[in-house]
C-alpha cells in the first residue's frame, strides 16, 4: 500500500510539474519581451541595435535573465515529470544502437554473399559470350559446309546424269544450271571488281564495234539497211542508237550489276570494320598497338586497291574507308581521360595523362598512314580523295580536343607565373656598374623553369612533332602578349628597374623558345617582343614617333606604357577604376577591340584633367600631351 501511494504522489507531482511548466510557457509566449525571439527572421544584431537605440540596456539585460532563470526551471520541472520516459528513450536508443551494429553485420555479410556470386556470375558469363561467338563461327562454317554439300551433291548427281547419255540430257541440264548459278552469285559478289573491269571493257569492244559498224554503213553508201536498223522495234534496236534522249546504255549495262555491287560493299565494310571492333573489345583501356594499326591499314589500302577499277566504285569504297576512320575516331575517344589529373601540371605524368599522349600518338599514325596510302593511288577520283580528306580532318580535330585541357592548364599557369611580377620592386636606381644585379627576375626564372619541365614532362611524350608546335606556338604567342601586357603596367619604374626588365625581354625570347622551332616563327608577338625592349630606354617623344607604333605594338599598349612615366595623379585605366593587375588584364581579354580598349585608356585621362582642374592646377604633367597626341592618332582610325 505504501508503494501505491508513493507511484501516486509522483504522478500527482508529475502532473502538477506539466501543468506549472504548461503555465510558465505560456507566460513566456505573452510577453512582449519575448515575442521577439520566436520570429523565424530574429536577427540578433538587429535586436541588439534596438534595444541600444532605446536606452533601455539594464532593463532588458534583467529581464532576459529573469528568462533564462524561468527557462532553466522549466526544464528541471520536464525532466522530473517525464524522467520515466527519457529513461526508457535512453534505453531505446542504446537498442537501437544494438540493432544497427547487427544490422552493419548482415549488410557486411550480404556484400560478402554478393561478392562471391559476382565470381560465381563472371565466369560463366565469360564463358557464355566465348561460346556466342564460338556459336557465330560455327554458324558460318556450318552454312559454308552446306553450299560445299549441296555442290558436291549436285556435281555427282550431274555426274551420273552425264553417264546416262541423250535419256538424261535435259536432267543434266537443269544441275548444270543450278551449280552455274550458285557459284556465278558468289562469284560476283565476291569478286565484284574484277566483274566490273570486265563490264567496263566490254563497254569498250562494243562501243568500238558500233562506231566501226556505222562507219562502214557509211562509207559504203548502203544507207537503205542503215535505215531499217533505226526503224526496228525498241527490244531488237541498236543500244548505241537510242531512241529516248535521256537514255544511257552503258548505265543501263552497269544498273544490272548493282545487287552484286551492293553486296560487295556490305562486305567491304564489314573488312575494313572487323580489325578495328577486334583491336578495341570491350572495357579496354590502351590504344591498338603499332602491328594492330599497321593491320587495319593494309585492309583499307587494300580495299582502295582492288575498287581502283572503276572511279564509281572506288568512291563508294572511299566513304567506307571515310566511315572506318570515323569509327576508329569513337572508339579512341572514348579511351581518352578526363578527369581532372588529365590537365594537372603540378606533378610527373599521371596514369590518364599517359593514356591520354598513347590514343593522340595512336590517332597521328592513323592520319599519317592513311594520308601515305591516298597520295599513293593513281588515278584517284578528287571526289573519293575529298571524302577521305574529309574523314581525316575529324581526327585532326579530336586530337586537338584531347590535348587541349593540357593546354589550357599549362597557358593558365604561365598567365599566373608572368602576372607576379607585379609582386618584384622595380623602383629602384641604376647600380654603380651601370648593369642589373641579376641577369633576370626571380619570376622569368620560374617561367623559364616551368615551361621547359613541361616540355620535358609532358610534351616529349607525342610522337608527333609538328602538330605539338602548331599547339605550343599560340602558348608562345599569348605569353609573350602577356608578358608585354604586364610590363606596360609596371609602376613605378626606376633606372635600374629598366635594366632588369630589359634583361627580362631578353630572358623571355629564350624562356618561350622550347614551345617552338625558332622564336622567329612567332611572327608578329616575336616582332613585338623585339620592338618594345628599346623603348624602355628611350624619351616620350621617341617613344611617340617609334616606326613599331600601331603596326607592331598597338597604340594601347604604348600609352599604357607612358602611364608609368606620369605622376602618381595621373593614375592608369586599372588603378582609375580600382582594378588589380589580373581584373584588368581578364578585361583585356574580354575586350580585344583596340577601340575599347582606347576609350577605357581615354577616361583615365580625362578623370586626369578634372583632377587637375579640381585643385586648381596651373599645368599637366609633360607625358600628358603625348599621350593625348597618341590617342587622338589612333582614334582617327575609327572615325
Amino acid at each position: 500500500m505504501e508503494g501505491g501511494d508513493r507511484g501516486v504522489a509522483v504522478a500527482s507531482h508529475g502532473s502538477l510539474g506539466s501543468g506549472a511548466a504548461a503555465a510558465t510557457v505560456r507566460e513566456l509566449l505573452q510577453d512582449e519581451c519575448y515575442s521577439d525571439f520566436l520570429n523565424k527572421d530574429f536577427d540578433v544584431k538587429t535586436y541588439t541595435s534596438q534595444s541600444i537605440h532605446q536606452a533601455v540596456i539594464a532593463e532588458q539585460l534583467a529581464k532576459l535573465a529573469q528568462g533564462i532563470s524561468q527557462l532553466d526551471k522549466e526544464l528541471h520541472l520536464q525532466v522530473v515529470a517525464r524522467h520515466e520516459d527519457l529513461l526508457a528513450q535512453a534505453t531505446g536508443i542504446e537498442s537501437l544502437e544494438g540493432v544497427l551494429q547487427m544490422m552493419q553485420t548482415r549488410i557486411g555479410a550480404l556484400q560478402g554473399a554478393v561478392d562471391r556470386m559476382k565470381a560465381k556470375i563472371v565466369e560463366p558469363y565469360n564463358k557464355i559470350v566465348a561460346r556466342t561467338a564460338q556459336l557465330a563461327r560455327l554458324q558460318v562454317a556450318c552454312d559454308l559446309l552446306r553450299r560445299i554439300i549441296r555442290i558436291l551433291y549436285l556435281s555427282k548427281r550431274l555426274q551420273g546424269q552425264l553417264q546416262g547419255g541423250s535419256r538424261e540430257i535435259t536432267k543434266a541440264a537443269q544441275s548444270l544450271s543450278e551449280l552455274a548459278s550458285m557459284f556465278l552469285k558468289q562469284a560476283f559478289e565476291g569478286e565484284y571488281p574484277k566483274l566490273l573491269r570486265l563490264y567496263n571493257d566490254l563497254w569498250k569492244r562494243l562501243q568500238q564495234y558500233s562506231q566501226n559498224i556505222q562507219g562502214k554503213f557509211n562509207a559504203s553508201g548502203t544507207t537503205d539497211l542503215y535505215v531499217d536498223l533505226q526503224h526496228m522495234e525498241d527490244d531488237t534496236q541498236d543500244i548505241f542508237i537510242p531512241k529516248k534522249p535521256d537514255y544511257d546504255p552503258e548505265k543501263a549495262l552497269k544498273d544490272s550489276l548493282q545487287p552484286y555491287e551492293a553486296a560487295y560493299l556490305s562486305k567491304s565494310l564489314s573488312r575494313l570494320f572487323d580489325p578495328i571492333n577486334l583491336v578495341f573489345p570491350p572495357g579496354g583501356r590502351n590504344p591498338p598497338s603499332a602491328d594492330e594499326l599497321e593491320g587495319i591499314i593494309k585492309t583499307i589500302a587494300s580495299e582502295l586497291n582492288v575498287a581502283a577499277v572503276d572511279a564509281n566504285l572506288t568512291l563508294a569504297v572511299s566513304k567506307n574507308v571515310a566511315k572506318t576512320i570515323q569509327l576508329y575516331g569513337v572508339k579512341s575517344e572514348q579511351l581518352l581521360s578526363t578527369q581532372g589529373d588529365a590537365s594537372q601540371v603540378i606533378g610527373p605524368l599521371t596514369e590518364g595523362q599517359r593514356r591520354n599522349v598513347a590514343v593522340v600518338n595512336s590517332l597521328f599514325k592513323l592520319h599519317q598512314s592513311v594520308t601515305k596510302v591516298v597520295c599513293s593511288q593513281s588515278s584517284f577520283p578528287p571526289e573519293a580523295e575529298q571524302t577521305i580528306i574529309s574523314a581525316l580532318k575529324t581526327i585532326h580535330v579530336l586530337m586537338g580536343n584531347a590535348v587541349q585541357p593540357l593546354l589550357t592548364s599549362v597557358g593558365d599557369a604561365i598567365e599566373a607565373i608572368i602576372i607576379t611580377m607585379h609582386q618584384e620592386d622595380f623602383s629602384g636606381p641604376l647600380s654603380s656598374s651601370g648593369k642589373p644585379d641579376v641577369p633576370c627576375s626571380l619570376y622569368m626564372k620560374e617561367l623559364q623553369g616551368f615551361i621547359a619541365r613541361v616540355m620535358s614532362d609532358y610534351f616529349k611524350h607525342f610522337e608527333c612533332v609538328d602538330f605539338v608546335f602548331d599547339n605550343t606556338k599560340a602558348i608562345a604567342q599569348r605569353a609573350i602578349e602577356l608578358f608585354i601586357r604586364n610590363a606596360s603596367l609596371i609602376r613605378p619604374l626606376g633606372e635600374g628597374g629598366k635594366m632588369r626588365l630589359a634583361a627580362d625581354f631578353a630572358q623571355m625570347e629564350l624562356a618561350v623558345g622550347p614551345f617552338c622551332r625558332r622564336v622567329s616563327d612567332l611572327g608578329k608577338s616575336y616582332r613585338m617582343l623585339r620592338s618594345f625592349r628599346p623603348l624602355l630606354f628611350q624619351t616620350s617623344e621617341h617613344v611617340a614617333s617609334s616606326p613599331a607604333l600601331g603596326d607592331i605594338i598597338p597604340f594601347s599598349i604604348i600609352i599604357q606604357f607612358l602611364f608609368t612615366r606620369a605622376p602618381a595623379e595621373l593614375k592608369s585605366p586599372f588603378q582609375r577604376a580600382e582594378w588589380s593587375h589580373a581584373r584588368f588584364s581578364q578585361w583585356l581579354d574580354d575586350h580585344p577591340s583596340e577601340k575599347d580598349r582606347l576609350l577605357l585608356i581615354r577616361g583615365a585621362l580625362e578623370a586626369y584633367v578634372q583632377s587637375v582642374r579640381s585643385r586648381e592646377g596651373k599645368e599637366f604633367a609633360p607625358v600628358y600631351p603625348i599621350m593625348v597626341q597618341l590617342l587622338q592618332k589612333a582614334m582617327s582610325a575609327f572615325q
